[in-house]
């Protein structure tokens, strides 16, 4: 009913996803290149990788688009110019709810006084 366990009780350590640097990416590129016949599985194996990264490491390469990469999200320059315009938008859209209001208001009014008016009529 209970099964044994040989592994350490220890818990382990959340793996971390490996990053490869561009001169890392070439060198490998460039090892493949000059692997005999059957000798690139053992390139891949000895390296902890698979046959897919070094394909698009190889596309990569031949675009001209094998580059270090800065992490994150990308900085938008107009930043500044978009915060401005969204505090424009809320500031516009107070003063249109401000307007909506004194409309309904007057609208509200004009009813009012027009039944004010038709009561003195009669």
């Amino acid at each position: 009913m209970f099964h044994k366990t040989k592994g350490s009780p220890e818990v382990q350590p959340k793996p971390e996803r490996r990053r490869f640097n561009a001169a890392y990416k070439r060198q490998i590129v460039a090892e493949a290149a000059t692997c005999q016949y059957g000798e690139l599985g053992s390139l891949l194996r000895r390296e902890g990788l698979t046959y897919t990264q070094l394909s698009n490491w190889r596309t990569a390469q031949a675009e001209g688009t094998l580059t270090d990469k800065p992490r994150g999200p990308k900085a938008n320059p107009d930043r500044a110019t978009v915060r401005r315009l969204e505090a424009e938008n809320a500031r516009l859209l107070r003063k249109l709810g401000d307007a909506e209001a004194i409309i309904d208001a007057q609208k509200k009014l004009a009813a009012l006084l027009d039944r004010r008016q038709e009561e003195i009529k009669k």
